[in-house]
């Protein structure tokens, strides 16, 4: 079973946008607390967002996976950057964490080669 980061996402986020239209202050009170934790400060944004990334792992949440991965592509987090992130996952959280640091490691994957065919016209 090959999960699809980029669909997965893109269903995420229309359902997202719906979600603003129903209940727009808790969504716009969720933006702004992404937005202030996301800032660059004694931590830059990718550094932030390989530890987004974790806990996404940790928390065993696809959806967090695919938007995490992709801002970690979009900063330009090496792949061993991401790996050696994921081993520290998976040597606080053991085994279950492995099978979603695998996938984490799918989805950076996912999202390397969506930009690449992007950068190239492929896409």
């Amino acid at each position: 079973m090959t999960k699809n980061y980029q669909e997965m996402t893109k269903d995420i986020t229309q359902y997202i946008g719906e979600l603003r239209k129903e209940v727009p202050d808790a969504m716009t009170g969720f933006s702004a607390m992404a937005k202030g934790a996301l800032q660059d400060g004694a931590l830059d944004k990718k550094t932030k967002e390989l530890i987004a990334l974790a806990i996404g792992v940790a928390m065993r949440c696809d959806g967090c996976i695919g938007f995490h991965a992709k801002a970690c592509v979009d900063l330009g987090a090496t792949r061993q950057e991401l790996s050696e992130m994921l081993a520290m996952t998976v040597y606080m959280g053991g085994g279950p964490n492995l099978m979603y640091a695998a996938d984490a490691l799918r989805a950076y994957d996912q999202f390397v080669e969506l930009t690449a065919g992007k950068e190239s016209g492929a896409a």
